[in-house]
C-alpha cells in the first residue's frame, strides 16, 4: 500500500510534473522525477531526481527501483518506456491507455468503438488513398498527424480548394488521418479520475477558448445545458473504465447544437492531468494534481465542488511579465512553472480568479 512517506515517480519534467510533485509533497509523499532535461521545472521541487532519456533502460530500472509507484506528465512516453517501468514498479495509469491516446487513428477507433460520437475519420497510405478518403467524408476536413500533435502542431486544414497532396507533404508526409470538420459552436472538456478499485469523479465540465491552436481561456461551469453536461460526465466514465484508467484523465469534445438541441463530440483523450483542468487550483476543493495523486496511489478520491465561477488564463511567452500587475489584484492565484526563457507560444504559467456565483 502507498503511504505517506513513500516515494512517487513522475516521468516527465515539464509544468504538469512539477505541479503534481507540489501536491505530492502536501500529501507527505517525496517525489522522484524523471526527465532528459537537466532544466526540467519539476526537478526545482522534487526531493530526487534522474537526468536520461527516456531510452535508458538502465536508469529506468533504477528509477523504477527507487520509487513505489510511477505516473507520467505527458502522453508520448516510448512504448517500450512503459514496458520497462511497468516490469519492476506500478505504472498509472496503464500501457493501454498511452497506447490509446498516442494514436489518432486508434484512439478514434476505440472511442467510437464505446458508441460514443467523433468526426468521420480515415487512415491512408497513399496520395490515391488520401483522395478518396476526402471524397467520402468531404470538406472542409482536417489532415492530422497520427503521433505527436499537439497545440495544432502537425495538422492542416482541408478547404475546398486545397491541394491535399501539397498539405500532406506540409506535414512531412507522415502517417496521418483524414477528419472531418465539426461545426461546433464551442469546445468543452470534462476533466475526472478513476482509481484501481473503480472509484470515479468528475469536475464541472468547462468552456475551453483557443488562440493560435494554444488553450487561452477556461471557464467554469461551460454554460450548456444540465443534459449536455451529464452526457460528458457518462463519456468520461465510460472511456476510464474501458481502458481499466487509474488517474486524472480529461477528455475533450466538440459541442454541436442542431434543431436547438445540444450533442458532444469527442475530439480527443488526454491521459494525465490537462491544461482546461488548470483551473482547480484555487478554484475547487480537489485540485486535479492533488486528485491524480491519490488515484495513482490507491487513495480516496477528493471532492471535486467548484468554489465559485472560475475563469483560468494561460501566461503565454510574454504575458508572464504581467506577474507583479497580477499579484496586486485581489483574489487572483498566480502560477508560475519556473522556465528561464520565455517564447512565443510557450506556456509560462497561468492565473485563476474565482468569482461569486450567479443567482
Amino acid at each position: 500500500m502507498i503511504r505517506p512517506g513513500c516515494t512517487l515517480g513522475i516521468l516527465g519534467g515539464g509544468q504538469l510534473g512539477r505541479m503534481i510533485a507540489m501536491a505530492a509533497a502536501q500529501l507527505g509523499l517525496r517525489t522522484h522525477v524523471y526527465a532528459p532535461d537537466d532544466n526540467s521545472p519539476a526537478f526545482e521541487v522534487a526531493a530526487e531526481c534522474t537526468i536520461a532519456p527516456y531510452e535508458d533502460e538502465a536508469n529506468l530500472v533504477r528509477f523504477a527501483k527507487a520509487v513505489d509507484v510511477v505516473t507520467y506528465e505527458f502522453e508520448n512516453v516510448p512504448s517500450e518506456t512503459a514496458a520497462t517501468l511497468s516490469a519492476h514498479t506500478l505504472l498509472a495509469p496503464n500501457a493501454q491507455a498511452l497506447a490509446v491516446s498516442q494514436d489518432r487513428f486508434l484512439e478514434k477507433s476505440f472511442i467510437a468503438g464505446l458508441g460514443i460520437d467523433v468526426a468521420p475519420f480515415a487512415t491512408f497510405a497513399d496520395e490515391a488513398e488520401l483522395v478518396e478518403a476526402l471524397g467520402r467524408i468531404g470538406r472542409p476536413a482536417v489532415l492530422k498527424t497520427r503521433r505527436f500533435g499537439y497545440d495544432g502542431k502537425g495538422q492542416v486544414m482541408l478547404r475546398h480548394d486545397t491541394d491535399p497532396a501539397a498539405a500532406w507533404a506540409e506535414i512531412g508526409r507522415a502517417s496521418s488521418i483524414v477528419e472531418g470538420f465539426v461545426p461546433f459552436e464551442r469546445e468543452v472538456s470534462v476533466v475526472a479520475a478513476r482509481t484501481a478499485s473503480g472509484a470515479f469523479a468528475a469536475y464541472d465540465l468547462c468552456a475551453n477558448e483557443h488562440s493560435h491552436h494554444i488553450l487561452d481561456t477556461t471557464q467554469v461551469p461551460a454554460g450548456v445545458s444540465r443534459e449536455a453536461e451529464e452526457q460528458a460526465v457518462r463519456i468520461a466514465r465510460s472511456i476510464a473504465e474501458a481502458l481499466d484508467y487509474v488517474g486524472v484523465l480529461a477528455v475533450e469534445m466538440f459541442l454541436v447544437t442542431e434543431g436547438g438541441r445540444e450533442r458532444l463530440v469527442v475530439n480527443e483523450i488526454a491521459p494525465r492531468v490537462h491544461n482546461s483542468g488548470h483551473w482547480t487550483l484555487g478554484g475547487a476543493v480537489t485540485s486535479q494534481f492533488e486528485q491524480h495523486v491519490r488515484a495513482v496511489c490507491g487513495w480516496p478520491l477528493g471532492t471535486t465542488a467548484r468554489l465559485g465561477r472560475v475563469e483560468m488564463k494561460n501566461l503565454i511567452g510574454h504575458d508572464a511579465d504581467a506577474w507583479e500587475e497580477i499579484l496586486s489584484e485581489p483574489g487572483a492565484r498566480l502560477h508560475l512553472y519556473g522556465k528561464a526563457e520565455a517564447r512565443a507560444g510557450r506556456k509560462m504559467g497561468h492565473v485563476t480568479r474565482v468569482f461569486p456565483e450567479r443567482d
